[in-house]
């Protein structure tokens, strides 16, 4: 056997390189209990691993897996993409009982933003999640994002950081970490990165004024981690996206910005990435380039792509592709942050519900960003006319949304109908008969088809109940127009009260 330096073995050292290349990963799999191939790398060295809607069937059960991870691994951190509002993974089935955060940001008001960030951190905690990939603290500058959207804040960029910063802190009071992102900012995109790779145009100065402000509140704030973007910005690397640039990772936002925390990937599934580079010379690059932890199980789930994975980080150290003191460091700095979130969790009373339970904020955060054109009249049994765009991949299209489930509870004799797209005013009346119709929309100034349905309608039918649930750019139209600024199941409460009167 080779002995190294200091009496390390040539097998110590091949040990700590595969252990420290499993610490980076922070894959998915699927089921609602820990496969026993996930156990067995958790084991071996793996610290992270990412939940998703499919892991999730209800808060015992969700409980229950992160117990048999932790009996594995007391520090692992069982990660999750639970912004609240239309991104929801803890209630995938139902919808959130959070807005999002474009209702916040609609509200403005700070103390809200925390609490609400707090008390879903409480629920996270309670079901042993202990790292989070929210909030988005991108600033949503072009009306047309098909991936931002209400995800963020809103398109001011103050607004933004001070909510980005109370939400950090909201979050991370509960014990669980936040993940700021998307890294430089995702929000002057017209590209959704899940399908081909975004390009963001803009000078430096604009970078700084813009983008940049909200991670600056969120590193102030404390965040324990942020989420790089797989989008290319020519003004600080013309060749590779953020997610792959020394210049954006190592030399903006580690040296100029001074973050010290973990920076971890958004998805390398992602077509951004998986489609150009592939997602082991990706992860290999992102490693290199100052990232420290792989997302990567969205859609690749299972154990090869983690010995690929684990595999291709090994052998670019052995190449000389990727220093070996890089993979260390990228290492310590997970181990690390398990460390912070494991002493989180003790420091609450074991077994004992975190103080500060606040069940009905999200309702209340909801109610309080309904905006509404005019005095609302209680609505005899309407029909709801759900116009429905394509979702998104990460908002997913399992999740239900709307108002007709919520205001069929209130409103005796409520029909409904999903409309989908190439659906017209015609096909809405035929349905609908006499009965006033509840219009729903979603980011309808997005989608033609949408519009023109909804115009013809409005025309047709100047009664008609306008609820829009995505970002709010038309004029108000309609006898009733009601803007929730989100999708979630307590935005359609807070709008089906309103039509019922309630």
């Amino acid at each position: 056997m080779t002995v190294l330096a200091h009496g390390v073995t040539a097998s110590d050292a091949n040990d700590d390189l595969t252990r420290d290349a499993l610490a980076v990963l922070q894959p998915g799999f699927e089921g609602t209990a820990a496969p026993v191939w996930l156990l067995r790398q958790v084991g071996e060295g793996l610290t992270a691993v990412g939940l998703f809607g499919r892991n999730i069937a209800s808060p015992e059960q969700l409980a229950a897996l992160t117990a048999q991870l932790r009996a594995e691994r007391d520090d692992v951190l069982v990660a999750i993409d639970e912004e609240g509002g239309d991104v929801t993974r803890l209630e995938v089935r139902g919808g959130s009982s959070f807005p999002g955060n474009l209702a916040l940001g609609a509200v403005d008001d700070t103390a809200l933003t925390r609490d609400v960030a707090r008390e879903l951190g409480r629920r996270l905690a309670e079901c042993g999640v202990n790292l989070n990939w929210a909030p988005s603290a991108d600033v949503n500058s072009n009306p047309d994002n098909p991936v931002i959207g209400v995800r963020s804040f809103g398109a001011d960029t103050h607004l933004a950081a001070r909510h980005t910063a109370a939400y950090v802190e909201g979050l991370q009071a509960a014990g669980v970490a936040a993940c700021t992102k998307h890294f430089p900012g995702h929000g002057d995109t017209n590209v959704d990165s899940h399908h081909a790779l975004p390009r963001i145009d803009v000078d430096l100065d604009t970078l700084a004024a813009r983008e940049l402000v909200p991670f600056r509140a969120a590193i102030e704030a404390g965040t324990k981690a942020v989420m790089s973007a797989h989008i290319l910005v020519p003004a600080l690397d013309p060749t590779r996206p953020a997610t792959l640039s020394p210049q954006i990772l190592t030399g903006l936002l580690r040296k100029e910005l001074g973050y010290e925390g973990l920076i971890v990937t958004d998805g390398m599934e992602m077509n951004a990435i998986a489609g150009t580079y592939g997602i082991e010379r990706g992860s290999v690059l992102a490693i290199a380039a100052g990232a420290d932890a792989i997302c990567v199980g969205g859609g690749l789930a299972d154990e090869a792509t983690v010995l690929r994975l684990r595999d291709a980080l090994v052998a670019a150290v052995r190449e000389g592709a990727l220093p070996q003191e890089r993979l260390a460091d990228a290492a310590a700095r997970v181990r690390a942050l398990a460390a912070w979130t494991r002493q989180a969790r003790a420091a609450a009373a074991p077994g004992a519900p975190l103080e500060g339970s606040a069940p009905g904020i999200g309702l209340e955060a909801a109610r309080r960003a309904v905006v509404v054109s005019a005095a609302a009249a209680p609505v005899s049994a309407p029909y709801v006319a759900t116009l429905a765009p394509v979702a998104n991949i990460a908002v997913g299209d399992e999740t239900p949304w709307g108002v007709a489930a919520e205001l069929a509870a209130l409103v005796p004799g409520t029909g409904s109908g999903v409309f989908p797209e190439g659906a017209t005013a015609a096909d809405i009346l035929a349905a609908a008969g006499e009965r006033t119709v509840v219009a729903v929309v979603r980011d309808a100034h997005r989608h033609p088809w949408m519009a023109q349905a909804l115009d013809a309608l409005v025309a047709a039918r100047p009664d008609t109940v306008v609820v829009e649930m995505g970002v709010p750019r038309a004029e108000p139209r309609g006898a009733l127009y009601i803007a929730t600024h989100g999708a979630s199941r307590v935005c359609g409460r807070a709008a089906a009260e309103i039509i019922a009167g309630a």
